[in-house]
């Protein structure tokens, strides 16, 4: 039976690889890390491929990745001991812990409590303010809370879902509150000193000086290529580092509910409970047209947001999961708590089919699912999803007027332009081209080129960002300029790209910047 098992084993980690080669190749990814944990014991933790294309080093399991938004997970974990320790409780209000703290309508200051910070459900857009981080920002975390009372709701209080980021950072100011910590030092003592997370970190000059750094890449002009280690300032919302060799540690103690070796606890099988219940109802969206067959396995039968953690079903199956983004990462952490089975993919480069393909085929191993081709199927998409981008584009070209021309000089567009809660875009002219940049957000910075009537488009010099974005100035009976509106050209812009919550109005000379 023994010398059984071990065979079963051996063929299940070689299909493994296979799988994990193939999407490296088809999806052009350097190099990915995979730890699984099951029953309480980590079965694999491996890497795959190089820490940088045209270089040899391996990814490891020890290899550091940025987590991005898998960092939410470690934030309501946060929250959850001090709730069990009877500091906060969920349905505090926040004004209660920060009294600083405010939205944009006075009623959802007021009200907005503890837990609506992490649902996704506070009135905000999608992805409202991330320009205030993202790509990379020279505002502190303290001065974006301090900004988001400008930020305009989409919605009304609590009436939908719409993911956000911004709201998550808000709990670096709690926890201080509460416990006279920062967020990074109750990170450290509270949760990876005790769970011998030792290559885990918020501190990104790590990235910097580790031995083994998986670099983050990305597409620029259709070729996969490095990308510099930015400073990102995403804190409980998003930055962490860390290894699938440490992150199979969290996923056994998560598994576990909350309880770590020797019966201590990290949080309460309650508290557990909590973070893993819906707490507000997710659409299902229906497949794009042109989807790939096979995907329609995967359409859920609920879907919903819980306390840092996604949920869904699969396969008769509760599955709690996330995933993460952050310039150059990809990453997913995936549980199906019945089966105390836990998953982490971490890649680096911005193919979300890599790490899809390769949850999907470890869960149908220890699902007993027929075997399915997902490397194939995401591939199929990511052609179908750009193909439809493509197509969306060359729509709006169709539309435009080539012929019409701006109705001012173009030195008379250019100036210093203000919006409530990002700052300050400089606007400028020379040799007969206007310019464009985010004074927060060095990477947000380009070229105007003229698209129509009083529309250009900003084509930014860093062609990884994949954000080129309309600008459309709006002028006054006199022909002054009141306002400039933004929006992404491709309909596949990443959402924190939040062009089109911009309202950019000029400001007098001499006036202070913001």
């Amino acid at each position: 039976m023994a010398l059984l098992a071990a065979a079963a084993l051996c063929s299940a980690q070689s299909n493994l690889d296979q799988v994990v080669e193939r999407a490296r190749k088809e999806f052009e990814v350097p190099g990915i890390a995979i730890a699984v944990v099951k029953d309480g014991n980590v079965v694999l933790a491996k890497g795959y491929g190089v820490r940088k294309s045209g270089e040899s080093a391996p990814v490891t399991p020890q290899s550091l990745f940025r987590i991005a938004s898998n960092t939410k997970a470690f934030t309501t974990a946060a929250l959850a001991m001090l709730v069990d320790e009877g500091k906060i409780r969920w349905d505090d209000r926040v004004i209660d812990h920060v009294p600083g703290f405010q939205m944009y309508d006075p009623y959802v200051t007021r009200e907005m409590m503890v837990r609506d910070l992490l649902v996704h459900r506070s009135g905000l857009g999608l992805g409202a303010g991330d320009l205030m981080f993202w790509p990379s920002t020279g505002l502190t975390p303290d001065e974006i809370v301090r900004r988001i009372r400008f930020l305009k709701p989409a919605t009304s209080f609590r009436s939908g879902y719409a993911y956000d980021n911004v709201l998550y950072l808000v709990p670096g100011q709690i926890i201080p509150a509460v416990t006279g910590k920062s967020w990074d030092e109750f990170m450290r003592e509270r949760i990876f000193v005790p769970l011998g997370m030792s290559r885990t970190t918020v501190d990104s000059h790590s990235l910097e000086t580790d031995a083994d750094v998986a670099t983050p890449h990305a597409r620029a002009d259709g070729k996969v290529v490095p990308l510099a280690q930015a400073e990102h300032v995403l804190s409980p919302a998003g930055s962490m580092i860390s290894s699938v060799s440490d992150l199979a540690k969290w996923l056994v103690v998560q598994l576990n509910h909350g309880e770590l070796p020797g019966g201590r606890r990290l949080f309460s099988e309650a508290e557990s409970k909590e973070m893993w219940s819906p707490q507000t109802i997710l659409p299902i969206a229906d497949l794009p047209a042109g989807a790939p067959t096979a995907l329609a396995a995967l359409q859920p039968n609920f879907n919903a947001y819980g306390l840092g953690w996604m949920l869904r079903d699969y396969r008769g199956r509760k599955l709690v999961y996330h995933t993460g983004t952050v310039a150059g990462y990809l990453t997913r952490v995936t549980m199906v708590p019945d089966l105390k089975l836990g998953i982490v993919v971490l890649t680096n480069q911005e193919e979300a089919g890599a790490h899809l393909a390769i949850t999907w085929s470890v869960l149908d191993h220890y699902l007993g699912a027929p075997p399915t081709d997902w490397v194939t199927a995401f591939k199929d998409l990511a052609k179908v999803a750009a193909a439809q981008g493509e197509a969306e584009e060359k729509k709006a070209a169709g539309k435009r007027n080539a012929n019409s021309r701006p109705s001012l000089p173009l030195a008379q567009y250019a100036g210093r332009y203000s919006d409530s809660w990002y700052g300050d875009v400089l606007i400028g002219e020379r040799n007969g081209k206007l310019t464009i940049s985010f004074t927060h957000t060095k990477e947000l910075s380009g070229d105007l080129e003229h698209w129509q009537y009083d529309t250009f488009v900003a084509r930014w010099r860093d062609r990884t960002l994949a954000a080129d974005a309309f600008v459309t100035f709006s002028l006054g009976p006199d022909g002054s300029i009141e306002a400039v509106k933004m929006a992404p050209v491709s309909p596949l812009t990443d959402f924190s790209f939040d062009f089109q919550d911009l309202t950019l109005r000029p400001v007098a000379a001499g006036a202070s910047a913001r």
